[in-house]
């Protein structure tokens, strides 16, 4: 028969054995020293100087001085001389400096292992529930990178279902973020956590911009609305083809443009302005009192709508222009002077109306 129990090493008593206490006493000694094992350090390889009664070490793997040849065994401070005891893998151990339970795995005194796969739920100073079976009380949340980037994934199973971000005050939502109800992306608003407002949606395959942060139609000058690229104007906009649809402006602001019968400026409220200065002319021929060209026609450069106004300039003092009624194509007119004047000078003609 064995002398030692087979796990703890504990003295057992022997038939006929003298002064039984003693053996006794030695497995007694030997449980206080591993039962509800507390160590004052571990991985310590240097003797504390003045070692309390009862004091426990878990020796390190070089240790020195009364430790020397110890490596890894259990070093007890008992009645002024240590007492070492080799620890089995699966021991536990609390270590007083680390303030942590650490386990014998055959080499050193390890962390016990934590097993982070599907847990039911965690709450990190705060109470996880069936709902939020991840829970954070903190003052700020810190999601860094592990080399590079770093993304923030929050998946739905079907296009149907919402994967957003909700914003909370004393637990009453005020905004939300994300694809709530579709694969489009949306932020929405509330005053009271009830009534909610789509501030903006976007449609995700041309990623226009919809919602009440953004102009309804062209007349829509509401404050804080957003402007649509197709409801107002800017450098990409300001100057091209001005068009309309039923009175309201669908092009540019401003149109320029010129051709052999002159020059014409257009406006988007439907102005239209037509200028030209006219091949050269004399005032040689007796026209009553006057002296005058002879008759010319100005085709404008684009059509009005309806009748222009028509003014011209003779090209000199005492000259001037007379013109018959203007048609919305064209005019037909004269230079006309008081004196007769064989010199020749080029008139010039404005016409004013709409182009619609």
């Amino acid at each position: 028969m064995s002398q030692t129990s087979p796990r703890l090493n504990l003295p057992f008593l022997q038939p006929l054995q003298a002064q039984k206490h003693v053996t006794h006493n030695e497995a007694l000694r030997q449980l206080d020293l591993i039962v509800q094992l507390t160590v004052r350090s571990t991985h310590t390889d240097t003797p504390p100087v003045v070692p309390e009664q009862g004091e426990v070490h878990a020796v390190g793997s070089s240790p020195t001085g009364d430790w020397a040849g110890h490596s890894g065994d259990l070093a007890a401070w008992l009645d002024n001389a240590w007492h070492f005891v080799a620890p089995s893998p699966g021991w536990r151990a609390w270590d007083e400096t680390a303030g942590d339970i650490r386990i014998w795995d055959g080499t050193a005194w390890a962390p016990l292992p934590v097993d982070t796969q599907n847990l039911d739920s965690v709450g990190i100073k705060a109470t996880a529930d069936a709902t939020n079976r991840l829970t954070v009380r903190s003052p700020a949340t810190l999601l860094t990178h592990d080399g590079g980037g770093h993304q923030l994934k929050i998946n739905k199973a079907s296009a149907g279902d919402t994967a957003s971000l909700l914003f909370q005050s004393n637990w009453t939502g005020h905004a939300e973020m994300g694809l709530s109800g579709s694969s489009g992306f949306s932020i929405k608003v509330s005053p009271d956590g009830t009534n909610w407002t789509q501030a903006l949606s976007f449609d995700p395959t041309t990623g226009a911009a919809t919602g009440a942060a953004v102009q309804s139609d062209a007349s829509d000058t509401s404050t804080g609305r957003l402007m649509r690229a197709d409801y107002g104007y800017g450098p990409g906009n300001l100057l091209g083809s001005v068009s309309e649809s039923a009175g309201t402006p669908t092009g540019a602001v401003i149109e320029r443009d010129q051709n052999s019968n002159g020059e014409f400026v257009r406006f988007a409220d439907g102005t239209q302005i037509c200028t030209a200065t006219l091949p050269a002319v004399d005032c040689s021929s007796a026209e009553g009192a006057l002296f005058a060209s002879s008759t010319f026609t100005w085709d404008f450069p684009t059509p009005f709508a309806a009748t222009p106004s028509v003014t011209g300039s003779g090209g000199a003092i005492g000259r001037f222009v007379g013109l018959d009624t203007p048609g919305t194509t064209r005019v037909d007119g004269k230079v006309l002077s008081a004196l007769s004047d064989s010199s020749t000078l080029s008139p010039s003609v404005t016409a004013i109306g709409r182009w619609y």
